[in-house]
């Protein structure tokens, strides 16, 4: 098929007019236009008007382009190559390996595109079926090992239909490029197949068989595993206004969650944040491995100071690797950082476009866009019995922390646990800044669900007490309100709030978790039989300094049962608890 040809006719930022001038143009599709120094800048189309004119979106600056400049269309769909060597990589949201960018030139200039795939490197290859066998897009082919685990290689999912083995390649080594099968189809048409395919980034992974979240994924943040957890292949939203920690509790979750492969989707976030993940993330050690963290991590880097359109596919870039390590049978993490400013870059293309605009200037389609995002999340039970999750978190970033702005509303009605930011907690250097009331999650707990509820209302009883104190002062309340409110804020102090810093108390694993909710629980269950406000403090303050000590501790440490002993002990001085903990 001859390939579609025309010229600018306008230039609008990153939008760009285009006539036709050669065959026939489609909605989506990749071209490539060169400008005056002989770049080519890549784009998308994103609107096909009467008479052959198009609305492109293009990736890069578009300075000095001017109207005239060729065009070329290449009648594909903006794709991403699915093969082994892509955990471990940091790309842009084209899929160019910035790294690779970099020894190019020191500065990313417009233009240039590196292969995806290392296409030197070789992999060993273990076939997995043999001549004759009857093949159908999705089925595996054979497998290379990557990293931590066995990579399958599939037909690609393009194709449909069966297919027949007529060639496969000996165990051995090849590069993702060398042709490692020959199949047939029913009219007797070859074909041959690499290790790696290409996949539209927009079109979702069809499931094999689709399954509801309900096994709980450890976080190691305590808040989140006992009362707003998150299920693996569920979806979750993070709103909150700027310095609240969104990005700390992004980082804290992919370095601790018990996810096989975790994906940082950096869309639109500003640039240091970024570097310091690009910096950091290398020299990581994985905890789970002993390895570093990067052999199960892929991160798509699309800051502040790239091009907007850029942003969008950064987005779906991210999610199709995940659904592709989705049908590998591994449990996938994906973290959006943040969906706003790919928001953002929707609306001022849309306004470019000239299209009417929505709730504050959002296109009004963008509750469609976000729902179908999150969608792509889920559990997936494979063709060979093997389950695999894609579990999407994506942060959100509302002006001024208003969540009833739209792209947080079209979040919260897409996604399964809302852990809503508090200006006022992140103020009072409380981390995670969660805030304890608002947010909720449909997920099941680590904790049973009477358990959940026990803890959600002594925090609210503990919130309403501290309003009352507001209003009236110490002397307004009864000692016995008082003592609640600080059983309540013992319970914020000790259990929900954490060190991210530190290597024992920056992570809590379930048994942890469960020892830590036993002791806390029967702390708050005991009864305390002093009266006055200043001593109902200071010995809260004595058992709140005494149970962070423990958090602090190792279970192997010396000291930790003695620690242990030293906060009953404490408890006991004053009430009386069960001597099974």
């Amino acid at each position: 098929m001859q390939k579609a040809k025309g010229n600018v006719t306008s230039v609008n930022e990153s939008l760009v007019g285009v006539q036709a001038t050669d065959g026939a143009i489609m909605n989506g599709e990749v071209a490539y236009i060169t400008i005056e120094d002989g770049k080519r800048l890549k784009a998308e189309v994103i609107d096909v008007k009467e008479g052959d004119n198009a609305y492109l979106q293009v990736f890069e600056d578009t300075s000095w382009m001017k109207v005239g400049d060729p065009v070329e269309f290449t009648g594909l769909p903006l794709a991403v190559k699915l093969g082994p060597g892509i955990l471990g990589s940091v790309t842009d949201g084209l899929q160019n390996p910035l790294y690779e960018l970099g020894k190019i030139e020191w500065f990313l200039e417009r233009g240039l595109e590196v292969a995806p795939l290392d296409t030197v490197q070789k992999w060993h290859f273990t076939p997995k079926v043999k001549p004759g066998d009857e093949v159908t897009g999705g089925s595996v082919l054979g497998s290379v090992p990557e990293k931590l685990f066995e990579h399958k290689i599939f037909v690609p999912f393009t194709l449909q239909g069966n297919y027949t083995v007529e060639h496969i390649a000996v165990a051995g080594e090849y590069t993702v490029d060398e042709p490692i099968a020959t199949v047939t189809d029913s009219t007797g048409k070859k074909m041959e197949l690499k290790m790696a395919f290409e996949w539209p980034v927009k079109k979702p992974m069809p499931f094999n068989e689709r399954s509801v979240p309900v096994k709980p994924m450890p976080t190691g943040i305590r808040i989140l595993d006992a009362l707003f957890p998150i299920a693996q292949g569920g979806t979750a939203c993070c709103p909150g206004p700027f310095g609240a920690g969104k990005t700390v509790l992004q980082h804290s979750l992919a370095k601790h969650s018990e996810a096989d492969v975790v994906i940082i989707a950096a869309c639109g976030e500003r640039a240091g944040e970024a570097v310091e993940v690009f910096k950091d993330f290398p020299e990581l050690i994985d905890p789970r491995t002993g390895k570093s963290l990067m052999d199960r991590t892929y991160i798509v880097g699309n800051t502040s100071s790239m091009p907007v359109a850029a942003r969008e596919a950064s987005v779906y870039m991210a999610t199709t690797v995940g659904e592709y390590y989705r049908k590998q049978g591994l449990n996938v993490l994906i973290l959006a950082d943040s969906t706003s400013r790919w928001a953002q870059a929707l609306r001022e293309t849309s306004g470019r476009k000239e299209e009417i605009p929505g709730p504050e200037a959002f296109p009004m389609y963008i509750s469609t866009l976000i729902s179908a995002f999150y969608d792509r999340a889920g559990v997936e039970i494979l063709a060979d019995g093997q389950t695999g999750s894609l579990s999407i978190i994506g942060t959100v970033s509302p002006a001024g922390g208003n969540f009833d702005e739209p792209v947080t509303q079209a979040t919260l009605l897409s996604t399964g646990a809302f852990w809503g930011l508090s200006r006022a907690l992140s103020d009072a250097r409380k981390y995670p800044a969660i805030d304890r009331i608002d947010s909720n999650s449909k997920y099941p707990s680590l904790l049973e669900e009477n358990e959940v509820a026990y803890l959600l209302e002594l925090l609210r009883d503990g919130k309403t007490i501290a309003s009352n104190i507001i209003l009236m002062g110490e002397k307004g309340i009864t000692d016995e309100s008082y003592i609640r409110y600080q059983k309540a804020e013992l319970l914020d102090a000790v259990f929900l709030q954490q060190n991210s810093f530190h290597e024992v108390d920056g992570v809590t694993h379930p048994q942890r978790l469960r020892q830590m909710f036993t002791m806390v629980k029967q702390i708050i269950d005991a009864p305390v039989y002093i009266q006055g406000k200043e001593k109902i403090r200071s010995h809260f303050n004595f058992l709140r300094q005494a149970f962070l000590d423990w958090n602090y501790m190792r279970p192997d440490e010396e000291g930790f049962e003695k620690q242990k002993t030293t906060l009953l002990n404490l408890v006991k001085q004053r009430g009386h608890v069960a001597e099974n903990v």
